[in-house]
């Protein structure tokens, strides 16, 4: 997952230069980082002097503003399109800063500081896109944009910058640019509510097991595992949590059913039990203004308002994708589920499949039917030797070395950095990973950026990237072993991190990975593909205590497996997509019940209920606190071009160098140039939606 810095809030900060340097200020945070590359200074800033820096960054933006509003010569590019780029340099460093530490080191002094500041940022958004003056002088720019000899790069910002302006309510008239403010207002605030809601659920849920008879099934590591995390809470026993790590190995291996059950039923009820942390009105609201700004705007839906300007355009052509794989995938679940009920009844079980015995069966299956388990892969995957391969694969692909820096200062001890060069050895970007699960974090995986990169005024800034993820960890002399799920997720979120790392472009708005929300999963995805190659596997998949390769005969098993399960995970997640989709073309929310709405989409499409949405509402992070509203669907886009262009290389080899320096060329693009026109230079032709399909072994 890709997060933007500020992911509730029209794109203010988003597409502004952010830069780690600047002049003296009041707060630490404000003055010249002296560390290398001028990275942030963590360890100096305070929670409490956040507030003060935004206030000095916020007039500071608006100064930068008001004298281009100012200006008393005609608009031209320079005094008012390179201008805004370069605007708010302050700003953008303080937010970028504060909102990321808010996602991976959250804490209740920074939700205070997020509460207070979240109002004057949606103001500030008011006071510059609907500035009548300044959108006059873009307006100009963009009426006669065919005779100001701009490049393509340029007249996508132009675009951008017109685009965002009447998206932003530059064209309503005043009555109504008040209440698009409002509405904004309210819909940061409630978006910043869900996202603490569905953190403090899933973190007040404890699994304390005393009786070690209730442990049976699990594996020494999991066992292990729990153990610590109760001996770090002050508890004796076994401690088991919802961050994925601890929760989904409890659902796969423990024999107590009733305990499944309670695991399973607190992961998919996050955000929807009768306490202060509920979310159900929370959505209501959210929903109900998101449809209120799409019909000012001149939208019948907000479907429509947000797929205006992505590549798919509109809800129809959303939905067909998905609809064109929903009915394979849910024919091959309802196979799945035949053969998981046949192995409870031949076991003698009196009972049928629930959802909470799907992930134990699934995997007594996968055991039966390869000789296949968790258990036996992941004595391989090292986390050390699989960021190593993911390091590998982009050293062979695109030519980009890493190097650990011990002297980069980081936000947490858990932090590691690496200065990112070319080939030649000319820097590229500081890469951070921050990679285990702790109460200060939200779930999940996603990259961001601490400093976007920027090539104008004479100063190419080069960019500052983070992975966030939240991996099994290190339990005694035992190393953090990941899963393949796992892998596949560290080279996912690192394909997003090289978007941002090799991005060469000139201006902010359109830098790695700005690009349009249904193209950027394109670059994590097909990156995931590597992870699990062969060819690949045997350079970084080493047993952890005897450093033996990965023998040839568990990757042919896993090989044969490697469709297992797929309609299972494919119907979950088209299933979540089409939710999100569907909701937002309702046009009256006013009795909106979003557990009455999941049924009734479920009925419709003939969900079985055995399989849960991958989110449901009341969890659905991506869709209420995180940019992505109407855009879950984006995944299943995009993969429809991963699958498609990976083809290429498996056709041509997996490092065929002009294969991949053509790939290389879409990296280092950003959203400088038409996404389609250039996917069709590198593949020669169209994606063919039929290799999803075929890669999920569902045609």
């Amino acid at each position: 997952m890709k997060k933007t810095i500020i992911t509730s809030l029209t794109t203010i900060v988003m597409f502004t230069q952010i830069s780690c340097g600047g002049g003296e200020g009041k707060v630490a945070i404000l003055n010249e980082s002296k560390a290398p590359f001028a990275a942030p200074e963590f360890q100096l800033y305070q929670t409490s002097d956040y507030l003060e820096a935004f206030k000095i960054g916020i007039a500071e933006k608006r100064n930068d503003i008001k004298n281009i509003i100012e200006n008393s010569e005609a608009p031209t590019f320079a005094n008012t399109i390179d201008a805004l780029e370069l605007s708010g340099k302050t700003l953008g460093k303080v937010s970028s800063i504060f909102f990321n530490l808010n996602e991976s080191n959250n804490s209740p002094e920074m939700v205070e500081v997020e509460n207070a500041v979240t109002p004057m940022l949606t103001e500030l958004s008011g006071y510059i896109y609907m500035n009548d003056s300044l959108f006059a002088r873009i307006r100009t720019l963009y009426d006669k944009k065919e005779t100001l000899g701009l490049n393509e790069e340029q007249s996508i910002v132009l675009e951008n910058y017109y685009q965002q302006f009447v998206r932003g309510g530059a064209l309503l008239n005043e009555q109504d640019k008040a209440t698009l403010l409002d509405i904004n207002t309210k819909l940061s605030l409630a978006s910043i509510e869900f996202g603490n809601n569905l953190l403090a659920d899933g973190k007040d849920f404890k699994l304390l097991i005393t009786d070690e008879a209730d442990l049976s099934g699990l594996p020494q590591g999991v066992r292990d595992a729990a153990a610590e995390a109760a001996k770090a809470a002050g508890n004796e026993g076994w401690l088991f949590t919802l961050d994925k790590p601890s929760c989904i190995p409890f659902l796969q291996y423990a024999d107590n059913r009733d305990l499944r059950e309670k695991v399973y039923k607190a992961y998919y009820e996050r955000g929807n039990n009768d306490n202060k942390n509920n979310n159900k009105d929370v959505i209501r609201r959210i929903l109900q203004l998101r449809q209120q700004k799409a019909k000012l705007l001149g939208f019948d839906n907000f479907a429509a308002f947000v797929l205006d300007e992505k590549m798919a355009k509109t809800v129809e052509a959303a939905d067909n994708l998905l609809m064109s794989i929903w009915q394979p995938a849910v024919e091959r679940a309802k196979e799945e589920r035949a053969n998981l009920q046949a192995m409870i009844d031949a076991e003698g079980g009196n009972f049928k499949l629930q959802g909470w015995d799907w992930f134990y069966y699934t995997e007594k299956l996968r055991m039966k039917k390869y000789a296949l388990s968790d258990a036996e892969i992941k004595p391989y995957f090292q986390l050390e030797n699989v960021l190593a391969g993911a390091f590998d694969c982009a050293k062979r692909l695109y030519g980009v070395n890493f190097t650990e820096r011990k002297d980069i200062p980081v936000y947490h001890d858990e932090v590691r950095t690496f200065e990112v060069t070319d080939k030649d050895g000319n820097h590229l970007a500081v890469f951070y990973t921050d990679f285990f699960p702790r109460a200060s974090k939200r779930s999940g995986a996603w990259m961001t950026e601490f400093v976007s990169q920027r090539n104008m005024a004479g100063e190419n800034v080069r960019p500052m990237v983070v992975n966030v993820c939240n991996f099994t960890a290190p339990t005694g002399d035992t190393p953090a072993l990941l899963n393949i799920d796992e892998t596949r997720t560290l080279f996912h979120e690192f394909g997003h991190g090289l978007h941002g790392m090799l991005t060469q472009t000139h201006y902010p708005m359109v830098a790695g990975t700005n690009v349009k929300h249904d193209f950027v999963e394109l670059f994590s995805q097909i990156n995931e593909k590597w992870s699990v190659e062969p060819e690949v596997m045997r350079t970084y998949a080493k047993h952890y205590v005897t450093g033996e390769v990965i023998p040839d005969s568990l990757i042919e098993k896993m090989q044969r497996s490697a469709h297992f399960n797929l309609g299972f995970e494919t119907s979950e997640l088209v299933a979540a997509a089409l939710l999100d989709l569907r909701m937002h073309t309702i046009e009256d929310y006013s009795n909106f019940d979003c557990d009455q709405f999941e049924n009734e989409v479920r009925k419709e499409l003939g969900f079985i209920p055995e399989i849960e949405y991958r989110y449901c509402s009341t969890n659905f992070a991506h869709v209420f606190s995180g940019g992505y509203a109407v855009g879950y669907y984006a995944y299943l886009w995009a993969e429809v071009l991963d699958c498609d262009a990976f083809e290429l290389f498996k056709e041509r080899g997996l490092f065929d160098a002009e294969t991949a320096a053509s790939f290389k060329q879409l990296l280092e693009m950003g959203g400088s140039k038409d996404p389609m026109r250039e996917y069709v230079r590198f593949r020669g032709a169209e994606p063919n939606a039929d290799a999803l399909l075929r890669v999920r072994g569902l045609k």
